[in-house]
């Protein structure tokens, strides 16, 4: 009579210690002890992008007389997407940092800012083909944000967004988001810099991860997310899959264990 009752408890004890708890499955939870329903200040640290080798720049020109500035500005081919218009149109920077345009030539962009580089073009662009009274306007922009996505994630790839500023929860948004076996705890994001490769760590369960200077990511980031030990375990994701798993095994070892003993 004994050996049921202790299987009764390995079960339960079992079902308890496989399953994932909420507290790892909930995003931005907030510190309850320091808020009591008082607004939360979030200061979202995000410094400026500097282009990198391989950075797709979209450069446009406008002004009065829009014929004077129709020569800079690239012409899209309209049977093509948005996305494939920036990645024909736009000026990639090279591996030596350059980006070469229409008349104005080559122009070194690496490390500097889109808003540097603004300046810069306008500045080449005043000083040998205009006037002030031609009242040119530049834009530049990165030709959207290029990121990949890998792990535990609902749709893992290479992904593309149009956008100059993109959150971390936004782009585990567009990928499907993080199954229950994911790691909301550790997600790893690997950036690129002039020097090389860097790891960083950012705990999206916390509303202190909308602090973290990693929060909003930057072209080229892998963002990883690696599963939870309950995956490799194989006992489920909640209490009541953990259950039926453990039950099954406990009991094919009891029918084992009963005909053992009878023989």
């Amino acid at each position: 009579m004994k050996y049921p009752a202790v299987l009764i408890l390995l079960v339960i004890l079992a079902s308890i210690s496989s399953c994932i708890p909420t507290k790892k499955l909930t995003y931005l939870q907030e510190n309850t002890e320091k808020v009591n329903d008082s607004l939360i200040s979030l200061h979202l640290q995000q410094q400026p992008y500097r282009v990198q080798v391989g950075d797709v720049l979209s450069v446009r020109l406008k002004a009065l007389d829009q014929e004077l500035v129709e020569f800079f500005n690239p012409v899209g081919s309209g049977s093509t997407s948005l996305n494939e218009g920036y990645y024909y149109d736009g000026f990639a920077v090279d591996r030596h940092g350059n980006i070469r345009m229409p008349t104005l030539g080559e122009m070194n962009v690496l490390g500097r800012t889109t808003e540097e580089i603004r300046g810069i073009v306008e500045q080449k662009l005043l000083e040998d083909y205009f006037e002030e009274e031609a009242n040119i306007f530049v834009t530049v922009k990165l030709a959207g944000i290029r990121y990949t996505m890998v792990g535990e994630i609902g749709s893992p790839g290479i992904k593309t967004e149009l956008t100059e500023k993109l959150s971390v929860m936004q782009a585990i948004a567009n990928s499907g988001d993080i199954p229950l076996t994911g790691d909301r705890t550790d997600v790893i994001i690997i950036r690129q810099y002039p020097g090389g490769q860097k790891i960083h760590h950012i705990d999206l369960t916390t509303i202190d991860a909308m602090s973290s200077p990693y929060y909003y990511i930057q072209p080229n980031d892998m963002i990883v997310v690696n599963p939870l030990p309950q995956k490799s375990l194989g006992a489920g994701t909640t209490g009541l899959d953990s259950f039926r798993t453990i039950l099954t095994v406990i009991t094919a070892l009891t029918t084992t264990i009963l005909l053992f003993t009878r023989l």
